[in-house]
């Protein structure tokens, strides 16, 4: 389903795990006091070991830099506190969820993830919490610092032309490109068995024979299948509309809805509460398996249509907006547009790697012949054909062909400014104690020492 959802670093999170591990039942050194928080010698000291096995860089005696960034977190924290921000327990659960997920993956099972960080899963899930909900909150006290932001073309240009030369950006080589995706067409009796299918799940809930969540673990193809299909509290707008307009009709926690047909393939949904506005349910998600013959079908389709292009019967956008069936670019004919920068320019990694791999060989204003892609968003094969529109060899940064980033680099720095402020402000109004041995150090804010 298509959620919009904060990035914690993933990294930062085993950091703090490892070292409130290693500090349970510790007689502990202070090295720091913030307010009336203190920060340990041994949570120094396995932050540290945790950031070198991660191979992260560290800009300074890591003895000044670490310290200094934990006490910077508990100011935020204090602030989140006075200004009594809360966050979502929905968005903090699937996140520690994710993590979770993520250490068993990479370390090979939860015996091993126990191991790693000398904790129960229940333990370290209740530790992630905390992280993650601290995390969100600190994020939130510092959006709110900088949300009156504004940048007009004026503030743009004086920044540019004051960067120093060996700070301007290179720009690698940008694509600007267009597509037209085609759907295979599926048959009707594969659609037939996936609602059958769906109708012997929904049958063996209702009587009791099933459990939803084990028949979501089992058979779902959404990642949602990893929780028992529960895809969390989300507002109408967070839904795709025909999912929306069926989950927002169920009263009964205990039935299952019709077989609801949407972008992503065909789901049943069942409803686990409301809250207001905001929706929590479970669905087990199938699609409709697409054979060779299918996708070759549609590349036979999808090239008669380029041979017409090529024809000048249409334009490329004409054909775009008529036939394509991807519908984030349909309605601007054909363009696509990052989601990364939000401008319609991509590097070359930005783009899905078929999209690339055709786009590779053209020269500007030809057309790919039809090749098989993966939909990212649908995780499904479609077929496509791609426009070179403009080529943009690398390049240092200007004004004219670069603005939208020049315009983000210096949003960021007025961001950056506005926070070591106001970081800077409450360092003074602080009680801030550094013990002997703790305190010969440059630190990145000035104020620490009274």
């Amino acid at each position: 389903m298509k959620v919009k959802s904060l990035t914690i670093s993933l990294m930062a999170v085993a950091v703090a795990v490892v070292a409130m591990a290693k500090t349970d039942n510790v007689a502990e050194e202070v090295a720091w006091v913030v307010g009336n928080q203190p920060i340990y010698k041994s949570e120094i000291e396995e932050t540290y070991r945790q950031m070198l096995s991660e191979r992260q860089n560290i800009k300074g005696d890591p003895y000044c830099v670490i310290p200094e960034q934990l006490a910077i977190e508990k100011l935020f924290l204090n602030q989140a506190e006075l200004d009594t921000v809360e966050v979502s327990d929905n968005m903090v659960i699937q996140q520690v969820d994710s993590r979770i997920n993520f250490f068993v993956t990479n370390l090979g099972s939860k015996e091993k993830v126990e191991q790693y960080f000398n904790k129960s899963i229940p333990q370290l899930r209740d530790e992630l919490t905390e992280i993650m909900r601290n995390q969100y909150r600190i994020q939130e006290v510092q959006r709110s610092l900088t949300k009156n932001v504004k940048v007009t073309p004026s503030d743009v240009r004086r920044y540019f032309d004051k960067l120093p030369v060996d700070s301007v950006p290179f720009v690698p080589l940008q694509v600007e490109t267009q597509i037209i995706t085609v759907n295979p067409v599926i048959p009707r009796q594969e659609i037939d068995e996936v609602k059958a299918k769906l109708r012997d799940f929904s049958n063996r809930i209702n009587s009791g024979e099933s459990d939803f969540s084990t028949l979501a673990i089992l058979y779902s193809e959404d990642g949602s299948s990893t929780y028992g299909g529960e895809i969390g509290f989300k507002g109408r707008g967070q839904l795709v509309p025909e999912y929306a307009a069926v989950a927002f009709n169920l009263n009964d926690t205990k039935k299952v809805s019709k077989i609801v047909e949407t972008e992503y393939g065909f789901h049943i949904i069942q409803l686990i509460e409301k809250r207001g506005d905001r929706i929590n349910t479970r669905h087990i998600l199938l699609r409709p398996k697409v054979s060779d013959k299918d996708l070759a079908d549609a590349i036979v389709r999808l090239d008669s249509i380029r041979g017409d292009i090529l024809a000048k019967k249409f334009t490329f956008e004409e054909a775009a907006t008529a036939v394509s069936h991807d519908k984030d670019t349909k309605n601007s004919r054909g363009v696509m547009v990052n989601e990364e920068t939000g401008t319609t320019r991509f590097e070359m990694s930005q783009l899905p790697q078929e999209v690339a791999r055709a786009v590779n060989s053209l020269q500007e204003g030809e057309i790919s012949k039809p090749f098989i892609m993966k939909d990212p968003k649908r995780n499904r094969d479609v077929v496509a054909i791609v426009k070179l529109t403009r080529r943009i060899p690398a390049h240092k940064a200007n004004l004219s062909d670069d603005y939208q980033q020049i315009k983000s680099m210096y949003e960021a720095s007025e961001k950056a400014r506005i926070v070591k402020e106001w970081t800077e402000k409450r360092i003074k109004d602080t009680y801030v104690k550094i013990e002997d041995g703790w305190r010969n150090c440059q630190f990145t804010h000035s104020g620490w020492i009274k």
